[in-house]
């Protein structure tokens, strides 16, 4: 790839930190948002303290940032929270922070976005989902409605630019080995083929970026080789 600017949500820890530092190590320059500054000493990096949950605000700090960083040619929306258990144990306030966050802050910041991709001539939206977004699971139907909508809104977007150069794609990680599961009950298997790690989404990430201009891969479903859950 030449240089590009990108931009990188959930930049702070996990999949978006290893996304982040993956493309300086690259020679793109990055423009990272999350509530907590990641840590990252860089002259290519700026980072953007935001709190995409904030949905009062957000689309005025959106339409901020999009103006002072003009040279965005693509996005990688990856910020998101996990919260599981049945249904009937969640409260109304905490539903709603899970669809503002994995999913309304997600279409709002495409919305902000795309106009100026489609201006540029091109560019990308990456998406980082779920594979709670290809079948929803015991405990994870809040959680999994959120991503199922994810999806849903990437085959949409696909749809739209397909007249156009912008390319949006969709990948769904199975279990990754982050501090992800830190604050639940559950964690995938410590066996190499029992996890992701951050540098197998990394990897599939800069296939959509890398692809030919001209070509779009549209989704990447990942998994471990062997699927073991383990409870705390």
């Amino acid at each position: 790839m030449k240089q590009r600017q990108l931009l990188v949500t959930g930049c702070s820890r996990g999949i978006g930190l290893a996304i982040t530092g993956r493309l300086l190590d690259e020679g793109h320059r990055i423009v990272g948002i999350s509530r907590l500054p990641p840590g990252i000493d860089s002259t290519r990096f700026s980072h953007v303290e935001t709190d995409l949950s904030d949905l009062d605000r957000l689309p005025h700090a959106l339409r901020e940032l999009s103006n002072q960083y003009p040279d965005i040619d693509a996005v990688i929306l990856n910020a998101g929270i996990g919260r599981f258990g049945s249904l009937e144990e969640f409260s109304a306030n905490q539903i709603r922070q899970l669809v503002d966050l994995n999913l309304t802050s997600q279409v709002l910041l495409a919305r902000e976005f795309l106009p100026k991709l489609k201006e540029r001539g091109g560019g990308d939206l990456v998406f980082i989902g779920s594979e709670s977004a290809l079948r929803g699971g015991r405990y994870g139907t809040v959680y999994a409605a959120t991503k199922f909508g994810i999806r849903g809104l990437v085959q949409a977007l696909q749809e739209e630019c397909s007249t156009s150069s912008v390319r949006v794609g969709i990948i769904n990680p199975g279990m990754v080995n982050t501090g992800f599961f830190d604050e639940l009950d559950f964690r995938p298997g410590d066996e190499a083929d029992q996890h992701l790690v951050p540098d197998d989404v990394v990897e599939a990430v800069l296939l959509m970026l890398d692809a030919r201009q001209g070509a779009v891969i549209r989704e990447i479903n990942l998994q471990p080789q062997k699927r073991v859950i383990r409870f705390d």
